[in-house]
């Protein structure tokens, strides 16, 4: 925080009072003041006594005293004005108010996290990020990921608390609330980061809010920004793994943009365009006369790597026996799923269905 920004209304308040007025920070070291022989001396034990009075005030060596409290309700600064009668209290009090205005407006302004934070929603012109960067003393070439965590079965503020214990270095890693269930961690990571890391990081946010709320999350991982103009973007790959993993991989918490693989493009695919391919590819019969049966055993004959023996082995059946289903299931498609190229076309049908599927329950939903 500038010293300037208190002594400016310091300055300005003089103009209403003959008593000495002024601002210490959490040591008692005066940082603002009428009298500026009192410039940068320091009040005893002030700093003692300060933390102690709360929202009231308190008198101290022919002063009185009203703290400033931070977001963490722990003391940064003070006002004092001369005197130890009503009015001093009353002035200390307008004081007080005057104070915290110009705090919050220069944090709104000049804050790290308030920089990162409207970076990542596109509020700041990108022009501009740069000037700020160097007026905050940003290092803005340094290796980030953005988390984007999402509480599922409720709610709870204390989370974002929970995640700042759990990254406490603020000028380097903040963490960010977004709206009432989502919270976004901008972390300052090592150029050599692997997406193994990551993950652990995730697990660690992941834990550390279920134990503490018993609170359900999904998370979205980043890839890495090299520059602080790529935190948007970042932050977006965060949001966009979180909403294709709620399609492609229902069952994970966590999901890395850097593994959606082909899920990521179908999502970006216009609904219109996904319904032609499903209906190019399945001429014979819709995808949708597929009992469940026979999708289970194409889901296991995917996941086997296309293993005829493995699967039939997995699904308890004799190979001449899935070998007969898998003959069905061409003349019912169109596709032979032995064959490579067509199983990778029946794969990714099965997915833009499932991504229709989705949207399809989202406008339901809505």
């Amino acid at each position: 925080m500038s010293s300037r920004i208190f002594q400016s209304v310091i300055v300005q308040l003089k103009e209403t009072t003959a008593r000495t007025l002024g601002v210490v920070d959490n040591e008692g070291n005066v940082i603002a003041s009428s009298e500026l022989s009192l410039m940068g001396s320091h009040l005893a034990d002030a700093a003692e006594l300060i933390p102690m009075s709360g929202e009231k005030t308190t008198v101290y060596n022919g002063k009185t005293f009203k703290a400033v409290n931070g977001s963490d309700q722990n003391l940064e600064y003070a006002v004092f004005v001369e005197g130890v009668d009503d009015i001093a209290a009353s002035f200390c009090g307008m004081v007080t108010v005057a104070v915290s205005g110009a705090k919050a407006y220069y944090e709104e302004k000049y804050d790290k996290s308030a920089l990162v934070k409207n970076i990542i929603t596109e509020n700041i012109l990108p022009g501009d990020i740069y000037v700020h960067a160097k007026e905050l003393h940003f290092v803005a070439d340094v290796p980030r990921v953005v988390f984007f965590i999402r509480q599922l079965n409720r709610a709870d503020v204390s989370a974002l608390e929970v995640l700042r214990r759990l990254f406490p270095e603020k000028q380097r890693d903040f963490v960010i609330s977004i709206n009432e269930t989502d919270i976004a961690v901008v972390k300052e990571v090592p150029a050599s980061i692997e997406g193994k890391d990551t993950y652990k990081m995730a697990a660690s946010m992941e834990q550390a809010i279920s134990d503490e709320l018993k609170i359900k999350t999904v998370i979205g991982i980043s890839t890495t920004a090299h520059h602080l103009r790529e935190l948007a973007t970042r932050y977006k790959e965060a949001q966009t793994a979180i909403d294709v993993g709620k399609v492609f991989d229902t069952e994970k918490s966590i999901i890395n943009y850097e593994s959606l693989g082909i899920g990521r493009l179908i999502y970006q695919l216009p609904t219109t365009m996904c319904e032609m391919f499903l209906n190019e590819v399945f001429k014979k019969n819709p995808i949708d006369s597929l009992d469940e049966e026979t999708l289970g055993i194409i889901t296991e004959f995917f996941e086997n790597n296309l293993n005829i023996s493995e699967t039939s082995r997995k699904l308890f059946v004799h190979r001449n026996t899935l070998v007969y289903r898998l003959g069905k299931i061409k003349k019912l498609t169109g596709l032979d799923l032995r064959e490579f190229d067509q199983a990778i076309v029946f794969k990714v049908a099965l997915m833009v269905k499932k991504y229709l599927d989705s949207q399809k329950a989202a406008r339901r939903e809505h």
